[in-house]
């Protein structure tokens, strides 16, 4: 069936002798049996939903870590000058900061560079590490959540006899740079299967390694909430040893033993136990828009320095750059015309000139996520064209444009599966354009929204919701499951902060509150201030919590007209 946004939706389709089977076999109900099956949960995480699992790091016999480990050794203990270069957005700085602290507590001669996103762009190039040689003098430099592609600058790194770390883990292609070591789990070799880990993971696990191979007495435990912050940051799947973390850290965290979260809660107005959505869509972008609006070394000092004040000064500029990041992206999805864009076949592109480069990505999210297809926004920067793309989990956006890098398409580009960067001449744009959808037509690339099944609204209770929960934290990879509501009403669509609807639904004389976080300029944000029909409705089943009460809450992600009812 298909939905006032355009979206293909059917009812996910599982054997039912199957769902007996996990039924049986997991004490579990038809529905949680229909999404352990659909997901194809391991046998680890099928333990951990019954149990407090904890997570082991799995690189302990690892050769790229092992070696990375007598590498970092050496230039700590004869007091080389040692240089951390990471990426401007969450994942690269908080990789960043875990590693200079950690390099300080051990007394390393060490110093970081985070690039600026306008004066430098993504990654270290030649010219970079140039100018850096030049100030720092390192003899070691470590890139974190970069350097994959950093080709040219590590060539020059040996030229200088610079020896060099890469810990990422953005796509990366034979021949890989020449640096002493790369832990990079997108490369071939035995830790390929844990390519769904984001580079603060990796950077954890590698000093977690060298903390029991040096037998330090140096807990980093408490840093796993940033690890956690990242991981959510990047899109990263919220399966495996994600999961696990994810479990634990939520569970475990004291929010009054984290001075930054505990302040960002002050500022947020926050009364309540740390959950994952504040991680993803509260914390997360403030420090991110340090990196969009400003320059992300602010970030490393907040997570570095020992002085309060400086941390209560960094964030309130960082929540203020953020509320500025807001009305800019309000601005640009006001002005888009979502009719036209649902009308574009294939990948969606959109040129603006005056688009800031630091929120193109999250037009291409927001764009992503409403037409559920990839998505590339592009905007002017200092002569040439720069985007920022946003793909769904069956077109691999950073493979693709990886390769038009390789056939010189573009300028530079990289990334990973769901988001990538790209540059290029405005003359290349249309070739660009039609290279990407030629890959995109080669895809099946009918995508269908599935939901586990159709409900009730006396089948919404707290404990249907508890039973789901268990399933979870839903996120990238499992996502938070679609439920089907027929033949419903919406009631008092008012709204909120100019940005989503909050709601009734009424069916069977039963009215469960609702909120809509789709674009206000939308079909679906139309129809449900507009129109008097009854609709079915697609919706994930929330709970609000709201001084010390909980409740359900329905959040609409889709509706159907129902033409027949009145």
């Amino acid at each position: 069936m298909i939905s006032i946004s355009g979206k293909y939706w059917e009812e996910l389709k599982v054997e039912k002798r199957l769902i007996d089977k996990a039924k049986i076999d997991h004490n579990l109900n038809t529905t949680q049996a229909k999404l352990i099956i659909s997901r194809n949960f391991t046998e680890e995480e099928l333990l951990s939903i019954r149990y407090n699992t904890l997570f082991s790091n799995p690189f302990l016999k690892s050769d790229d870590f092992l070696k990375a480990c007598e590498l970092l050794k050496k230039y700590i203990l004869k007091k080389k000058k040692i240089l951390i270069i990471g990426d401007y957005d969450v994942d690269g700085c908080l990789s960043t900061s875990l590693m200079f602290n950690f390099l300080i507590k051990n007394k390393a001669n060490v110093s970081y560079f985070i690039p600026d996103r306008f004066k430098n762009g993504y990654g270290a190039s030649e010219d970079l590490i140039q100018n850096l040689n030049s100030k720092f003098k390192p003899e070691l430099v470590i890139f974190l959540d970069c350097g994959s592609s950093s080709f040219k600058a590590v060539r020059f790194m040996n030229s200088k006899k610079i020896s060099s770390l890469i810990i990422d883990h953005h796509n990366i292609v034979r021949p890989y740079p020449l640096s002493d070591v790369i832990i990079n789990p997108k490369k071939k070799g035995s830790y390929k299967k844990y390519d769904y880990l984001c580079t603060v993971f990796l950077t954890y696990l590698f000093l977690d390694l060298y903390i029991k191979k040096n037998q330090l007495r140096i807990s980093i435990k408490d840093d796993q909430i940033y690890v956690l912050l990242a991981t959510v940051a990047d899109v990263m799947p919220l399966r495996g040893i994600n999961r696990l973390l994810c479990i634990n850290v939520i569970k475990n965290f004291n929010i009054n033993k984290n001075f930054i979260i505990k302040k960002l809660f002050k500022i947020l107005k926050i009364q309540r136990r740390l959950n994952l959505n504040d991680l993803s869509y509260l914390i997360a972008p403030i420090i991110n828009s340090a990196g969009r609006l400003d320059n992300a070394n602010q970030v490393i000092e907040l997570f570095t320095t020992i002085s309060n004040n400086n941390k209560i000064r960094i964030l309130k500029n960082i929540y203020d750059l953020n509320q500025k990041r807001k009305l800019i992206e309000k601005k640009i999805l006001e002005e888009l015309n979502f009719n036209n864009i649902n009308k574009i076949k294939g990948v969606i592109f959109i040129y603006k000139s005056n688009i800031p480069e630091g929120i193109i990505g999250i037009i291409a999210s927001k764009l992503k996520d409403y037409f559920n297809k990839p998505c590339i926004v592009f905007t002017n920067s200092n002569g040439i064209i720069k985007g920022s793309a946003r793909s769904t989990n069956n077109f691999n956006i950073g493979e693709f444009i990886q390769n038009a890098l390789n056939k010189k398409i573009i300028l530079s580009g990289g990334g990973h599966n769901l988001a990538a960067g790209v540059s290029l001449l405005k003359s290349k744009l249309d070739t660009f354009k039609r290279y990407i959808n030629s890959k995109y037509e080669k895809k099946n690339h009918f995508i269908k929204n599935h939901y586990i099944s159709k409900i009730s609204s006396s089948s919404i209770h707290k404990s249907f919701f508890d039973e789901l929960k268990i399933l979870g934290p839903f996120g990238n990879k499992n996502p938070n499951p679609f439920f089907l509501i027929e033949n419903v009403k919406i009631i008092k669509p008012k709204v909120i902060k100019e940005r989503f609807i909050s709601c009734f639904v009424k069916s069977n004389n039963r009215l469960i509150k609702a909120i809509s976080f789709n674009q206000i300029n939308s079909k679906i944000s139309y129809e449900i201030l507009n129109s008097k029909t009854d609709f079915d409705i697609f919706v994930v089943i929330n709970e609000n919590k709201w001084n010390n009460k909980s409740s359900i809450e329905l959040e609409i992600i889709d509706l159907i007209k129902n033409t027949n009812k009145t």
